[in-house]
C-alpha cells in the first residue's frame, strides 16, 4: 500500500556530505541524469540534531553511478529485534518528523505526478521493510469541524536504514491525488487528495506528523535467504518492493545474505511513469541469477489479444513458471490499487483451470502456507 488512501527514479541519498563515503560508494557529486534529464544535487535544510554527515547536502544520484559493492549500513543493531516494531506512535500522540527532500520522479509525459519523499525520524520511529507509516496532514477535518484530518497510510519505500543508510530516515512514494470533473474535464481543487498534496507540496525542513509503523502482512520473510519472492505492483504499489530489493541487492547486511530469486512485475501507464527503474535495471545487470524484472506499460504495449498490457497479462505470459515456483514454496506479493486484484484473480483462476487445478483450493493452500501477501488501497 503505497498510499492506503493514494508513490520513482534516482536513488535519493540524503545528507551524505562525507567525501570518503562518496569515494567508497562510487557516487560522484556532479550533475547527474535521470531519464535523460540533467539533475543538480539538492541541498536540504540544516537539521540541528543530526551529526555532521547528515547536516551536509542531499545528493540525488542515478543508481548507474553506484559501484557494484554493497553499501555498509548502521546501526546494525536494527537487526537484533525478533519482532517488528508496531504502533510506536498513535494518532493521539504522533511523532513530529522533518521533511528532508521532495523529488518528482516521473517524466513530463507521465499521467499525474509522483514524488519520492524522504523523512527524518531521527531513529525514533524504526520500522521493517513492508511496513507503513500513517501521516496526519495539517488542518481541520472538513467533515468533522474541530477535529484533525484523517490519517492516511503509506507503504514505506526504503529499508529500515533509509536512503542515507543510517537508520534515521524513511522514504515514501506518493502520487498526487487530483480530481477532474467528468463533465468539464477540468481539475476541481476542492476534491483533491488532502494528504498526497500536502506531501508533494512539502519543502525541506517542513514538519510532518507520523504514526506507526504498522502492518505485518507485507513483511519480508527472511528465515530462508534462498527463497523465491514474486512481487506484483501497480504504480506506487512498488514502494515496499523497493525496500525489499535494496535490502537484497544494495545493502551489506551481515545477518541476511540473499541468494534466492526475486521477480518483480510492475504495471504503469508508460515509460515515463516507471518507478525506480534505474535501480531495478542495475540489479538486473549485477544479479542476473537472482533478479528478474518485467514491466507492463498499458499505454505503450499490447497483450496477446491486442488490448492494453496490464500486469495480469504479464502474469499470464509467465503463468506456467509462476505456478511451478508457487508449488515450490515461493512467496507472492501484491501491492497497488485494489482494482488490480479482480483481473489478477481471474487470470490466475483461468490458468489454474487450464492446468487442471482448482484455484480456490490452491489459493487456500497458499494462504495456509503464508505464501500469499496482499496489500491494496
Amino acid at each position: 500500500m503505497a498510499h492506503l488512501a493514494a508513490t520513482q527514479g534516482s536513488i535519493s541519498v540524503p545528507g551524505i556530505g562525507n567525501d570518503s563515503f562518496l569515494r567508497r560508494s562510487g557516487f560522484k557529486a556532479q550533475n547527474i541524469r535521470f531519464q535523460d534529464k540533467p539533475w543538480q544535487p539538492v541541498f536540504p535544510v540544516d537539521l540541528k540534531n543530526r551529526n555532521a554527515r547528515l547536516r551536509s547536502h542531499t545528493l540525488c544520484m542515478s543508481v548507474q553511478q553506484a559501484s557494484s559493492a554493497k553499501v555498509s549500513v548502521s546501526p546494525i543493531n536494527l537487526e537484533d529485534a525478533k519482532e517488528p516494531p508496531l504502533n510506536l506512535y498513535k494518532p493521539k500522540q504522533p511523532y513530529t518528523a522533518t521533511i528532508v527532500s521532495v523529488e518528482r520522479i516521473v517524466g513530463p509525459k507521465a499521467p499525474g505526478e509522483t514524488c519520492h519523499i524522504v523523512i527524518d525520524h531521527g531513529g525514533n520511529v524504526p520500522y521493517w521493510e513492508g511496513q507503513s507509516y500513517g501521516v496526519i496532514p495539517p488542518g481541520e477535518n472538513p467533515r468533522k469541524p474541530g477535529a484533525p484530518n484523517n490519517i492516511r497510510l503509506y507503504s514505506i519505500a526504503s529499508t529500515r536504514y533509509g536512503d542515507a543508510f543510517d537508520g534515521k530516515t524513511a522514504s515514501l512514494c506518493v502520487r498526487r491525488a487530483v480530481y477532474y470533473d467528468p463533465d468539464t474535464g477540468k481539475e476541481d481543487p476542492s476534491k483533491k487528495g488532502i494528504c498526497s498534496n500536502f506531501l508533494c507540496d512539502s519543502k525541506a525542513g517542513d514538519k510532518i506528523q507520523i504514526t506507526g509503523p504498522s502492518g505485518k502482512v507485507m513483511l519480508l520473510p527472511e528465515d530462508d535467504p534462498n527463497a523465491t519472492h514474486i512481487m506484483i505492483a501497480t504504480g506506487t504499489g512498488v514502494a515496499p518492493f523497493r525496500g525489499y530489493l535494496r535490502r537484497m541487492f544494495m545493502e551489506s547486511i551481515p545477518t541476511f545474505k540473499f541468494g534466492g530469486l526475486s521477480w518483480l512485475f510492475l504495471g504503469v501507464a508508460n515509460t515515463e511513469s516507471l518507478l525506480y527503474d534505474d535501480e531495478f535495471v542495475k540489479y538486473l545487470q549485477e544479479y542476473p541469477d537472482n533478479f528478474r524484472f518485467d514491466r507492463a506499460l498499458s499505454r505503450e504495449q499490447k497483450n496477446k489479444n491486442g488490448g492494453k498490457m496490464y500486469v495480469q497479462d504479464k502474469i499470464e505470459e509467465y503463468s506456467d513458471e509462476i505456478f511451478k515456483l508457487l508449488d515450490g514454496g515461493a512467496h507472492i506479493y501484491f501491492c497497488g490499487l485494489k482494482g488490480m486484484m479482480p483481473g489478477i484473480q481471474e487470470t490466475l483462476k483461468r490458468v489454474a483451470e487450464q492446468r487442471g487445478e482448482s484455484w480456490d483450493e490452491k489459493l487456500l493452500q497458499l494462504k495456509r502456507n503464508k505464501q500469499w501477501h496482499v496489500e491494496v488501497y
